[in-house]
């Protein structure tokens, strides 16, 4: 419960049940303030007020999503007026997906991917949501990046999340100038 009396946490999972799970865009913005706003910070998407939001969610992110999407929990942390929450998507692209893959036709391939929400609270009501990834990750899973020839890495990093004891350092390599020696 926070300082408020409201238990943040449960309307962060309410508000995200009717993203996802009822598929609810009515009902999605009425857990937020009418000045509210959302940004997928990688890939800019979103809006601010309620009208920009309805547009959003209705033309871009509800119902926009693979039907075998899941969110597997990893961490959230509840402030007085906050929630922040760790999570991994996962997905197979066989579907448009405009919030996270703008512009990008589906690849058919399967994507995990931690994600990080930010989400503000005015009392009971949602005033913000920053959505974190990482983009590179993304676009090497969907055939977009060669990880190969890039310092990133795809799916490895979700499974890294969920497991500390797998392999560091992957992405150094002891074969370029300067280079550490890999564990």
């Amino acid at each position: 419960m926070s300082e408020t009396g409201y238990d943040l946490s449960a309307l962060f999972d309410e508000h995200v049940a009717h993203e996802f799970v009822a598929q609810d865009v009515a009902a999605t913005i009425a857990t937020m303030t009418a000045e509210a706003f959302v940004t997928h910070v990688p890939t800019m998407t979103g809006g601010v007020g309620a009208d920009a939001l309805t547009d959003f969610y209705t033309r871009y992110f509800i119902g926009h999503w693979p039907g075998d999407t899941t969110i597997i929990p990893v961490c959230r942390t509840v402030g007085p007026d906050r929630v922040v929450d760790e999570m991994i998507m996962s997905f197979t692209h066989d579907i448009p997906i405009p919030a996270f893959l703008p512009n990008v036709a589906p690849t058919g391939r399967a994507v995990m991917l931690p994600v990080v929400v930010v989400m503000g609270f005015e009392a009971d009501k949602i005033a913000y949501e920053r959505i974190y990834w990482d983009q590179a990750s993304l676009l090497a899973q969907v055939g977009l990046l060669d990880e190969k020839q890039l310092p990133i890495t795809g799916a490895v990093q979700a499974h890294k999340v969920l497991d500390k004891d797998l392999p560091a350092n992957t992405v150094l390599r002891a074969d370029q100038p300067g280079a550490p020696a890999v564990d």
